[in-house]
């Protein structure tokens, strides 16, 4: 028997219909999920299900390494996802083969640079990985000692940067006393972020774009939600802005 379309909100109703939901239905919002529930995403999806956000950009906003394995073409060179001792070796050759010593580490799922950790080296990192020190998986990156971050607020047809910048911690973070001050992008960086929200099906996003000392720029990382602080936007109006995207999405799929 045909029904209307259901449209979920939350995630209570969203667990209570959960095995009656049909091709076409439609879920607002992210989803509250643990990690081991995660592939829930997955079978929703392959149900035809209409997620909003979309689940790939549900899924990025939750891990760095998954983000790696989406964005590595926009990201610095040599960047990689860390699942284990055997990448870490590799990662110590190739890294050396380029002559690259200092090095990031990023856990997976910590946010606000509470997982941002600074290396002398590749073979350092491999040393406390096998220690137990360092919970797989993270991501590696080479270490840029004097660049620094766009962030970049892009709401449908609102988008917003400033630079954030902190002179004396590699941690450019706000609330890790980072400065911050309004810039504009250039197209070429535009571009790069139209690039990565298309890639991950983000239908809007917080980027943070690695400017190096050269002048080269790269994606940091990207997040469906992130701080404002240093915006000129305010909360309500970023909050209105939202909801109006999720609404235009949501007509779209109810046609």
């Amino acid at each position: 028997m045909s029904r209307s379309k259901l449209v979920i909100r939350d995630n209570s109703t969203l667990r209570a219909q959960y095995e009656s939901l049909r091709q076409g239905d439609i879920i607002v919002g992210r989803l509250r999920l643990r990690e081991s529930e995660e592939p829930l995403l997955l079978d929703l999806c392959i149900r035809g299900v209409h997620l909003i956000p979309s689940g790939l950009s549900q899924l990025a906003s939750r891990s760095k390494t998954f983000q790696t394995a989406l964005f590595a073409q926009y990201m610095l060179p040599l960047t990689r996802a860390i699942h284990s001792h055997h990448d870490l070796v590799n990662a110590i050759s190739d890294y050396e083969k380029n002559a690259i010593t200092a090095v990031v580490t990023k856990l997976d799922r910590r946010n606000a640079g509470m997982g941002v950790h600074l290396w002398p080296s590749v073979e350092e990192v491999f040393t406390h990985a096998s220690l137990g020190n360092i919970p797989f998986p993270f991501v590696l990156q080479p270490f840029m000692p004097y660049s620094r971050d766009i962030r970049v607020v892009f709401l449908d047809d609102y988008i917003e940067a400033y630079w954030r910048h902190n002179p004396h911690n590699f941690r450019n973070n706000l609330h890790q006393g980072g400065q911050s001050k309004p810039c504009e992008l250039s197209p070429a960086q535009l571009k790069l972020c139209r690039q990565v929200m298309k890639r991950g099906q983000f239908p809007y996003g917080h980027l943070d774009i690695i400017v190096t000392e050269e002048k080269k720029f790269y994606l940091g990382e990207v997040n469906l939600r992130g701080g404002i602080r240093g915006a000129q936007i305010s909360p309500a109006d970023y909050q209105a802005r939202v909801e109006a995207i999720h609404q235009q999405l949501l007509d779209t799929y109810l046609k």
